[in-house]
Order: structure tokens, then C-alpha cells, then sequence
């Protein structure tokens, strides 16, 4: 039997944060919840990240309030990883390891930043051989000023990173077509 991880990427509530500025999909919490309660279900491995930024000024920071996880997400899953950098694999304890020792051969990438630290880990787990499905739906991001100067919507980042990941680097999906695949036990 094929074991697929769900991979909860930084919902911390330091993204709450106004400073990020202007943020795209209010239902990516609700969205994460709805899977991590079907994952819980079937009995599919949950791995949830956080970031523990080492920026002096971040909502993040271990020292921080923003540090802590969603409340939904309080007390659940199968292992926390702590990391301080963009992609989940180079974190604490080692997720690749983690993985291979539960016979996990899929992953499924849910969380805050699409364009940054889920669209990093999903191309580090396809790197690394896992099959990877990115949930474009159950990420959330901000607007972000290009070098240029122009202003690029979180929607229109959104839609870059599942332009680039899709058929190269993932199955993308969204919230509503992976529940429809992942069945309860019988």
C-alpha cells in the first residue's frame, strides 16, 4: 500500500502579521483542516512544519508569539520539524529520513508560503523521488513588489508557482479533487 504524507509547510499565526502585507486565500486554513481531518481518518502519516526564523525582526523568530502553530493545528500530527530555512527537508528532525522510515513514497504540500516555502519543498521532495501533490488551494501567500517596482498579486504569484510545478515537479489539485481520492477505511 502506497503511504502518502501530508505536509502542513509554516500556517503560524506570525503570518497574521500586517507587515506581510495583502494576502490571498482566506479558506487556505480551512482548506489544510479539511485534509488533515481525512488524513487523520485513514490513518495517512501528518507532518507538520514550522519555521523558526533566525531574522532578528521576524513574527517568527522562536522568541515570538507568531512562532506558535494555528490553534486547529495544536497537538496534531505525527512529527514536528523545525526549520529555518525555505524547504522542510533541511530541517529538525530530518523529514527525507522521517519519511523513509515510515515507508512514506508521496507527499502532499499544504501551507504558507505558496511561493516560497511550499513551492521549495515541493520541488526538494520531487528531487528527492517522492511523488509530489501540491494543493493549491490549501496555500495561502502575499503580495510581493518585483525588482522592477511592480506590484505582482498573491493570486498571480499563486498561479506562477502552480504554472511551474504542474506536470514537472507535481500533480497540482486542489482541495475538493484530492478529498474525492482519498478514501476512509472500509
Amino acid at each position: 500500500m502506497s503511504r502518502q504524507a501530508l505536509i502542513i509547510v509554516d500556517v503560524q499565526h506570525g503570518f497574521d502579521d500586517p507587515s506581510w502585507g495583502a494576502r490571498n486565500n482566506p479558506d487556505c486554513e480551512a482548506n489544510i483542516a479539511k485534509l488533515l481531518d481525512r488524513w487523520e481518518l485513514v490513518g495517512q502519516p501528518v507532518v507538520v512544519i514550522r519555521h523558526d526564523s533566525i531574522e532578528p525582526q521576524s513574527p517568527l523568530r522562536p522568541d515570538r508569539p507568531g512562532n506558535a502553530l494555528k490553534d486547529f493545528l495544536r497537538g496534531r500530527g505525527d512529527v514536528l520539524i523545525s526549520k529555518s530555512v525555505h524547504s522542510a527537508f533541511h530541517g529538525d528532525p530530518d523529514l527525507d529520513g522521517w519519511l523513509r522510515a515510515h515507508d512514506v513514497d508521496a507527499v502532499v504540500i499544504t501551507g504558507i508560503t505558496t511561493n516560497h516555502c511550499c513551492e521549495t519543498t515541493a520541488r526538494v521532495a520531487c528531487d528527492l523521488g517522492y511523488r509530489v501533490c501540491f494543493v493549491g488551494d490549501a496555500t495561502a501567500t502575499f503580495d510581493r513588489t518585483g525588482p522592477s517596482g511592480q506590484l505582482i498579486s498573491a493570486d498571480q504569484l499563486v498561479e506562477t508557482t502552480l504554472t511551474n510545478l504542474n506536470d514537472e515537479f507535481a500533480e497540482v489539485s486542489d482541495t475538493y479533487q484530492l478529498l474525492q481520492r482519498v478514501d476512509a477505511p472500509a
